[in-house]
């Protein structure tokens, strides 16, 4: 029998959202963990907001939302809000009923500087780690360090000399017309006027462009991230931070160990992490200088291990580029970068514990 078309559509729904969502929905096992490490960043969001005045968007609701924009890939405050007005599963994640409305896009962006102001991507990040390692899905004896670029908000063309005065014309939102073919340009003599924080910099065999430098620490059983940090991209940083990330883990008395490519086959690098409790299982660099690793660490069958698990450190660079939105930038100032691609890290995480978490109770 045919099924009629009604033209007049139903004013009240008796069907709640939790009933909504299937019970084997993903973000059901998301949402579990992201509560929990909400709950235990409730001191952390009172200290950030007055007692007084009017009351917020609720710190909760907004990392909620901000999860769903690298989530499902959305380009933009105004598009997340547009989305949200409608997406039942979306409001049902963040944490809003049917008939809520949903907050202005400036309101949402002014209520997210609030949260860079006191550091909570740092917080909400080692907090997904903290749950990962209550759940028993992390190790503490082998690690992972890479890193890589991310192009900047900012036009070749306003990287300018220092010393220039600010150029002429261009109209609102236009860089001004620049021929800079065989111009000498340095991060030491030029600037971008857009974003000063970004640095030319290049992959090997590609061109340089206005970058920063993303680094993460992984441990190798389960490709979790358990450290991330965005830089100045000064060709030095990489290896700088490795160390740095490395420094920050909980001490031990077990020797550990890291696989790194050949970009940390430095003697820096090498005698750096030895200090710190740390045996470099790093990929030789025999290509034009001899290695800073000799025979005695790369006889042994746990430095081949470390070289095939490395490569899983990719898999999250690719994940953010692709699906959290750091292909190309849309934030300026090595601060604010460094807050998204730590929260865009947290986010890689909880879909890769998700992943972890259900394969366990399937087998």
């Amino acid at each position: 029998m045919r099924g009629s078309d009604p033209k007049q559509p139903v004013i009240f729904s008796y069907v709640a959202l939790e009933d909504r969502v299937p019970q084997d929905h993903p973000l059901r096992v998301v949402r579990g963990i992201v509560d929990r490490v909400l709950n235990d960043l409730s001191g952390d969001f009172s200290r950030l907001y007055s007692q007084m005045g009017r009351r917020s968007v609720p710190p909760e609701q907004l990392l909620r939302a901000l999860l769903i924009q690298v989530l499902y890939s959305v380009r933009s405050e105004r598009q997340l809000m547009e989305q949200l007005d409608y997406n039942l599963l979306f409001r049902w994640f963040v944490g809003l009923n049917a008939d809520d409305p949903v907050w202005a896009p400036s309101t949402f962006s002014k209520n997210r500087d609030r949260l860079l102001a006191g550091d909570i991507a740092n917080k909400f990040f080692y907090g997904v780690v903290a749950e990962a390692r209550r759940r028993h899905l992390l190790s503490s004896d082998h690690f992972t360090v890479d890193g890589t670029l991310l192009e900047a908000w900012a036009s070749q063309k306003s990287f300018r000399p220092k010393d220039e005065d600010p150029p002429q014309g261009g109209g609102i939102g236009r860089n001004v017309e620049a021929d800079f073919r065989g111009e000498k340009r340095s991060n030491e003599t030029h600037a971008s006027t857009t974003d000063p924080d970004a640095r030319l910099a290049r992959k090997k065999g590609k061109e340089a462009r206005l970058s920063y430098c993303a680094s993460v620490l992984m441990e190798n059983r389960s490709g979790l991230l358990v450290d991330a940090e965005a830089t100045h991209a000064t060709g030095r940083s990489e290896v700088e931070t490795a160390l740095a990330m490395l420094a920050r883990q909980p001490q031990t008395r077990r020797r550990r160990t890291v696989g790194a490519d050949k970009l940390y086959d430095t003697k820096g690098f090498v005698a750096g992490s030895r200090a710190l409790g740390f045996t470099p299982h790093v990929a030789q660099n025999t290509s034009s200088r001899s290695s800073a690793i000799d025979g005695r660490t790369t006889r042994h069958s746990g430095y081949a291990q470390s070289q095939r698990h490395r490569k899983k450190v990719e898999e999250g660079f690719g994940w953010g580029k692709t699906v959290g939105l750091l292909r190309k930038l849309r934030h300026r100032g090595v601060r604010l970068v460094d807050w998204v691609f730590t929260f865009t890290a947290a986010a890689y995480n909880l879909v890769r514990m998700r992943t972890l978490l259900v394969g366990a109770v399937s087998a």
